[in-house]
């Protein structure tokens, strides 16, 4: 429990230095979230930079919302949800499989039978991780940090 508690006030303290409108700063997270919850583990921070340029989202918070989300405990719970679910909504049939390592190569060798459910999975999950996220971190940050003026 130590851990949770010291990585949840890391994230505190990050936020509280990062820089910019709560509401840019809320989107940018809500990105990272996003990303950190789909399984695209080896891409998350590409993906956080190539999306969050093209949309002018903040790409620290972005990072530190993927930061926060994925991580070696919630990585395997996410991607078996995932599966399971891209499994059900695509009608495949259900394959036994384990990832020992989170590389490129670890995931290209699971084949598409189980990426493409994996995949699928995950994009329907994100947006109930995402949104709300964007909710939270904006009321965090405006109850945390002083008005910025326009």
């Amino acid at each position: 429990m130590n851990i949770v508690k010291k990585r949840l006030r890391e994230f505190y303290d990050r936020c509280l230095s990062l820089r910019g409108d709560p509401k840019d700063l809320a989107r940018g997270l809500a990105l990272g979230v996003f990303i950190g919850v789909t399984p695209t583990i080896p891409f998350h921070t590409a993906l956080i930079v190539m999306i969050g340029t093209a949309f002018r989202l903040n790409i620290t918070a972005a990072y530190l919302g993927s930061w926060l989300i994925s991580n070696p405990v919630t990585i395997p719970l996410f991607y078996l949800f995932q599966y399971r679910l891209g499994v059900a909504v695509l009608g495949m049939p259900v394959y036994d499989w384990a990832i020992t390592e989170y590389t490129l190569s670890a995931v290209l060798y699971l084949g598409a039978h189980i990426l493409i459910p994996l995949l699928t999975g995950g994009v329907i999950m994100a947006p109930f991780f995402g949104i709300p996220a964007y909710f939270l971190a904006y009321r965090f940050l405006r109850r945390v940090r002083p008005a910025v003026s326009s």
